[in-house]
C-alpha cells in the first residue's frame, strides 16, 4: 500500500450512449444537459470539490464536444465581454479553469475495466479515484470527499454503495460485507447477479478509490459478462490481497444513463433552482390537476 494522497481521478466517458438514441447519434451522452449544465460537469465539480487536482477523461469516437466544453472558448468569451455580460463571462471562464483535465481515447468500448486500464500511465503509482458519468451523487460533503477521508484513515480501496430494491440487484455490481458491517471489509462482489442470486442489496454506485495494484489485475483480466473487461472481476482479485471497504452513501443518487433517472434529475434540480423552482412547481401541479391552495 502507498502513503500517497488521492489527487488524480479517472472519468470513463467512452460509451456509445445507445439508450439515448437518436439524441446521442452525433453528441456524447455525457454532454446531455440537466437543464443548462452537461451531466459530466456535475461529475467534474464533485471531483474538484473533493480535492482532486488532475482528471483523465477516457473518451471514444464522437466525444470531441467534451474536450471543447472544458477548453477555453476565446470567441465566446470575447463576445460576452463585448456585450457586457460579465456574469455569464465569469461562468464560462470558470469551466475551463476547474481542474487540470486531460484526455485519452478508448479505441473500442471494451468495458469499464478496460477504460480504467487506458489511464494507467496517467495514474502512475498513486491511489486514484474513478467517477462514473452516469451516476450523479449529491451530498454535502461530496461523496468522493467522504471516501477519500476513509481511504486516508484505512489505506485500503473504497467503493461507494447504496441499498437498492432486491428486484433491481441484477442491474448492478453487488457487494457482500463481512459480518454485515457497512463500514467493514467487503467479502464478495458480484457483477449483475442473476435474479435471486444477489448476496445483498448493496449496489456499487459509480465511485471508487483504488490502489494502483488494480492495474496488474486489469491487465491480466479476460472479458467477462457482455464480452467486456469488468472492473468488478479485478476488484474481486484485489480484495483477496488488499482489503476493499464499502462506504454507504447517504445522499441523493440519480442514474442519468437511464431515461427515467435523467427525467428525475432534471425535475428535482429544476425545483431547487431559484430562477425555475416556483414556475416548475406550479406547472407540475397544474399538469397533474392538483389545486395549489
Amino acid at each position: 500500500m502507498t502513503g500517497k494522497r488521492v489527487r488524480k481521478a479517472i472519468i470513463p466517458a467512452g460509451g456509445l450512449g445507445t439508450r439515448f438514441l437518436p439524441a446521442t447519434k452525433a453528441q456524447p451522452k455525457e454532454m446531455l444537459p440537466l437543464i443548462d449544465k452537461p451531466a459530466i460537469q456535475y461529475i467534474v465539480e464533485e471531483a474538484v470539490a473533493s480535492g482532486i487536482e488532475s482528471i483523465m477523461i477516457v473518451t471514444g469516437r464522437n466525444k470531441r464536444a467534451i474536450e471543447d466544453h472544458f477548453d477555453k472558448s476565446v470567441e465566446l468569451e470575447n463576445e460576452l465581454e463585448a456585450h457586457g455580460k460579465a456574469e455569464m463571462l465569469e461562468l464560462v471562464q470558470s469551466i475551463s479553469h476547474m481542474a487540470d483535465i486531460c484526455y485519452i481515447r478508448q479505441r473500442e468500448p471494451l468495458g469499464l475495466g478496460h477504460a480504467v486500464l487506458c489511464a494507467r500511465n496517467f495514474v502512475e503509482n498513486e491511489p486514484f479515484a474513478v467517477l462514473l458519468g452516469d451516476d450523479i451523487l449529491l451530498s454535502e460533503p461530496p461523496c468522493l470527499k467522504q471516501m477519500i477521508q476513509i481511504y486516508e484513515a484505512q489505506r485500503s480501496s473504497v467503493v461507494a454503495v447504496m441499498e437498492v430494491p432486491w428486484d433491481q440487484t441484477h442491474k448492478y455490481g453487488i457487494v457482500a460485507l463481512e459480518n454485515g458491517d457497512v463500514s467493514g471489509r467487503v467479502s464478495d462482489l458480484v457483477e449483475k447477479p442473476a435474479p435471486g442470486e444477489a448476496p445483498s442489496n448493496l449496489a456499487v454506485v459509480g465511485r471508487y478509490i483504488l490502489e494502483p495494484a488494480i492495474f496488474d489485475y486489469l491487465e491480466r483480466s479476460k472479458p467477462g459478462k457482455g464480452g467486456e473487461i469488468q472492473l468488478t472481476d479485478s476488484l474481486q482479485r484485489l480484495n483477496v490481497q488488499s482489503p476493499l471497504r464499502a462506504f454507504q452513501f447517504g445522499g441523493r443518487r440519480y442514474d442519468v444513463g437511464d431515461k427515467f433517472g435523467f427525467v428525475q434529475a432534471t425535475i428535482d434540480l429544476a425545483l431547487e433552482r431559484e430562477d425555475l423552482g416556483r414556475d416548475v412547481r406550479e406547472y407540475m401541479l397544474k399538469r397533474l390537476g392538483i389545486t395549489n391552495n
